[in-house]
Order: structure tokens, then C-alpha cells, then sequence
């Protein structure tokens, strides 16, 4: 149990949950579990490896994939300790300050993938609606700046988080829903008056929402000028740029969508359910964008399979 200090509300110990009704077979899940970080592992790692050594993916395209893959990689670490304790070794407890810490890295690195694909969904719009400034207006410069401007802003937006939650007063309660810690699964422990984490949060969820409601309006804005194209071979060469990102907002936001709904407004849905929702919400993402952009990437495609080829010779 969580020791509480009723004066001053200090929390100890919180104690997250694996699969409920199969304890006893944690060991056998966390094969496969494992096996999606270490593939969210490798898949980004040699994306990154491949964009870092080839002077001819060295474009802006790439740079935001390079992006992507690091906000995956962030992504997959901050949820992985917890899995792997809870899962391996059946070591539930995890520290207030250390399941703050961890609730604001999961939701930093958040922000900043959905500001990663906004950002990638404004490039493709740009390099279909006016190719012929498209190197005019996103420089190399622009794209640093860029880079600086979305990890700020996603991790400020993330920020009141962990201090927001510090203080608020927990009684009896200390047992998340999940394998890793949440801010809106901590806050709901609080027995004091936690409006403004509600409201908060609500501010921070509604910021990624618009995140998706812009991407959605850049490809309305595409497909409205692929159609404007005579020719039906170039209308389907357009839109081909755009399908490897298309993917990956749909394998980005789905789960995110589902996740919400199923935690707003499904309140007598099985424990179990929610609980593998949670465990696909993290590692999916990070597993499928690098194979995603492995298969219809050309240029990385090559790429991966020549070093494939190296290694086995």
C-alpha cells in the first residue's frame, strides 16, 4: 500500500496492473511483448542508421522520418521499464515521482509524434500544391528550426503535468489501470479536488486532436489538388508520396481514438479490455512505422536490403 501523509499528501508507492486473470502467465506474454519493443527497437535504430550514413537521404523529407523515429524510440523507452518489471520479474510498485516522471515522457513523446506528422502532413501538402517553392520556403534552416520549435512545444505543453499531479491529496487508493502510468489514470486516484487536471488534460488531448484535425484538412487540400491533375498516371503518382504518412496517422491516432472513447464513455468495459488496448496503444506505432516506410519507401527500402545483403556476406 501506498504511505500517505495526510497533512502534506505524500505518496510512496503506486502499483500498476499486467493482464488481469493471467498473473500466472506473465511470463509467456512478455515473449511477444518484448519482441515488439526490440523490433520498435532495430526498426528505428536502422531507419535513423540509414538516413545519419547516406548523404542522398540527407533531404527534408527524411529528416522529418528522422524525427518520427526518434519521438518512436522515446516513445517505446519511457513505457518499457514498467512492462518489462511487471511482466518479467511480477514488480508491480513503481515510485510516485518515478511514475510522474514516466506519465510526462509518454505524454511528451506523444505530443511530439502527432506534431511530427502534422508537420510531415504540411510537407507533402506543400510539395504537391506548389513544388516549385517548396525548396524556398522549407529550408535546411527553417527545418532545424522547426525541429527545436515542436520538441519545445510538445514537452511545455506536457510540463504542468507531473506538478499538477504532486499535488493533489491520495487516500486509499494506489492501484492504475494500466502497465505503465497515465496522468488521467493518476489523477482519477486523487480524493481532492482535481479540476484542474481534468481541465488540463482535457487541454493537452485537444491539442493532439488538432493536430489531427489539420492533418485532415492538409489532405482534403491534396486530394483536391491531385484531382485538379489531367493526367490519371500522375494523379496516382501524386498521392502514392503521400500514402507511407497516410498509414502512419491512422496507426497513430486509431488506437488514441479507441483508447479515449473506450476511457470516456465505455465505463463497464472488462478490466482486460482496457488493458490491452494499453499495451497495443505504445508499441504499435513505434513497431509498424518502420516497416511501413521500409515497404513503400524506395530509397530506404534499397537501402535496408543492401545492408542486409552486407551482413549476411
Amino acid at each position: 500500500m501506498s504511505i500517505i501523509n495526510t497533512s502534506h499528501a505524500e505518496i510512496t508507492t503506486f502499483f500498476l496492473v499486467g493482464i488481469p486473470g493471467l498473473e500466472y502467465a506473465h511470463i509467456w506474454i512478455s515473449i511477444p511483448i518484448c519482441s515488439m519493443y526490440l523490433a520498435a527497437f532495430l526498426g528505428n535504430c536502422t531507419i535513423l542508421s540509414i538516413i545519419k550514413t547516406e548523404p542522398s537521404l540527407h533531404e527534408l523529407m527524411y529528416y522529418f522520418l528522422s524525427m518520427l523515429a526518434l519521438s518512436d524510440l522515446g516513445l517505446s523507452s519511457s513505457s518499457l521499464p514498467t512492462v518489462l518489471r511487471i511482466f518479467l520479474f511480477n514488480a508491480p510498485e513503481i515510485f510516485a515521482n518515478a511514475c510522474f516522471a514516466q506519465e510526462f515522457f509518454i505524454h511528451g513523446f506523444t505530443a511530439l509524434e502527432s506534431s511530427v506528422l502534422l508537420i510531415m502532413s504540411f510537407d507533402h501538402f506543400l510539395a504537391n500544391n506548389n513544388p516549385l517553392r517548396y525548396s524556398s520556403i522549407l529550408t535546411a534552416v527553417k527545418v532545424v528550426q522547426t525541429r527545436i520549435v515542436l520538441c519545445f512545444k510538445s514537452f511545455l505543453l506536457v510540463l504542468p503535468f507531473p506538478f499538477t499531479l504532486r499535488k493533489l491529496k491520495y487516500c486509499n487508493k494506489s492501484q492504475l489501470s494500466h502497465s505503465y502510468c497515465l496522468h488521467q489514470d493518476v489523477m482519477k486516484l486523487a480524493c481532492s479536488d482535481n479540476r484542474i487536471d481534468v481541465i488540463y488534460g482535457f487541454f493537452g488531448a485537444l491539442c493532439v486532436m488538432v493536430d489531427f484535425m489539420l492533418i485532415v484538412v492538409f489532405y482534403i487540400l491534396i486530394l483536391k489538388t491531385v484531382l485538379g491533375i489531367a493526367s490519371q498516371k500522375e494523379q496516382l503518382k501524386a498521392l502514392n508520396t503521400c500514402v507511407s504518412h497516410t498509414c502512419a496517422v491512422i496507426i497513430f491516432y486509431l488506437p488514441i481514438i479507441n483508447f479515449v472513447i473506450v476511457h470516456r464513455f465505455a465505463r463497464h468495459v472488462s478490466p482486460l479490455f482496457n488493458v490491452l488496448m494499453a499495451n497495443v496503444l505504445l508499441p504499435v506505432p513505434p513497431v509498424m512505422n518502420p516497416i511501413v516506410y521500409c515497404v513503400k519507401t524506395t530509397q530506404i527500402r534499397v537501402r535496408v536490403v543492401a545492408k542486409l545483403c552486407q551482413t549476411q556476406i
